[in-house]
């Protein structure tokens, strides 16, 4: 019998270890906060972020990124105050990527335009253009009744080195690049603050599938870096 326990705990023990370091590598879970991102996303909606990217695999147009507040972006989050028993619950299964407390501490959006793009809105038929090149993507953008243009907002803007324009789905709301142009990042997000690119969409289950990047959107956009 005492075998027994010891093998078992050994397995725990090494399960663990393999999730955390899976956690600190690979991937990690996040929850959706808000509705910037519908309909791709939904609130409530949880997510498996690929960690790998931007450090190992580098960010492509369109892809749906997890990236933390590069300043402003967010209004301070109260602390909550949870009993110890429930604060050790909640730290124990974010060790193994089970829960994700720090969701409200980042944002989720797509990315638009990489390092060199010059991005702009809108153009006679209401479309955005990266480095001149007109996307239709009406495939994932949720606008109002009756609305075409992709933003409600004109802008053209040229993302410096190491940073990207990224914009919500749920474009007329949707607290993204455009808004935050008199932030201490001027609206663009450091390629650094990026915790990895969102692919799966994990619960509920009804809802699970992979996130697509739409790749067709963004042709004959060349990239320009910068």
């Amino acid at each position: 019998m005492k075998l027994f326990f010891r093998d078992l705990l050994l397995i725990v023990v090494a399960a663990v270890v393999i999730s955390v370091g899976i956690k600190a590598f690979l991937i990690r879970s996040f929850y959706i906060p808000s509705g910037s991102m519908e309909n791709t996303l939904q609130i409530q909606d949880r997510i498996i972020v690929n960690e790998l990217v931007p450090k190992v695999v580098p960010l492509e147009h369109g892809d749906v990124v997890v990236f933390k507040d590069p300043g402003g972006w967010l209004p301070p989050s109260p602390r909550t105050q949870n009993n110890a028993f429930a604060a050790g619950v909640d730290w124990a299964l974010s060790v193994v990527g089970l829960t994700a407390p720090d969701s409200n501490d980042h944002l989720i959006k797509r990315v638009i335009g990489l390092p060199g793009d010059k991005v702009a809105c809108c153009n006679a038929f209401g479309q955005m253009t990266v480095n001149g090149v007109p996307l239709d993507e009406h495939q994932y953008l949720k606008l109002p009744a009756g609305e075409t243009r992709a933003s409600a907002i004109d802008f053209s803007v040229t993302v410096p080195k190491n940073r990207l324009w990224v914009m919500g789905d749920n474009r007329n709301d949707s607290a993204d690049s455009r808004l935050n142009t008199d932030t201490p990042s001027k609206g663009f997000v450091p390629e650094a603050n990026v915790v990895g690119r969102a692919f799966l969409i994990s619960w509920p289950l009804s809802r699970s599938g992979w996130l697509d990047d739409y790749p067709n959107v963004f042709n004959g956009v060349e990239r320009h870096q910068k």
